[in-house]
């Protein structure tokens, strides 16, 4: 069973959301997104001050199996991409919601309320239909 903090939000692509208390959020891949992967050997993050739309490929996490997007879950402005990951990718296989996180973006007005974001327990019955 996959590690699904319950003060998270998800999406259907396999990314967590918190909402720090600023108001921004901050954004990573689940758990069970980088147990998918494998180990992971390279990330490529957002720059700050880019602006992104929901659902748009804004970062790369790539394994020794794969590569992989990393889609926005809500629109607005990147505030910082997790400069960390350059120098230690496998800092997301090994702390997905801590150490881990991709990206922290400032989200555009009524964004955030507009995301199609999932609750721990509809993220769970996600998992489980995927098998």
């Amino acid at each position: 069973m996959s590690n699904v903090p319950r003060e998270l939000r998800y999406t259907k692509s396999h990314e967590w959301v918190r909402t720090l208390p600023d108001g921004t959020v901050e954004i990573g891949i689940t758990d069970h997104a980088q147990h998918a992967l494998g180990d992971l050997v390279f990330v490529e993050v957002p720059q700050a001050g880019r602006t992104v739309s929901a659902g748009e490929a804004c970062a790369v996490v790539e394994s020794v199996k794969a590569a992989s997007d990393v889609y926005a879950p809500v629109a607005g402005e990147i505030t910082a991409g997790n400069p960390d990951l350059a120098a230690a990718p496998e800092t997301v296989n090994s702390d997905a919601y801590g150490k881990g996180w991709l990206m922290r973006l400032k989200p555009a007005a009524g964004a955030l309320a507009a995301a199609a974001l999932m609750p721990a327990a509809e993220y769970d019955k996600l998992l489980a239909e995927e098998g």
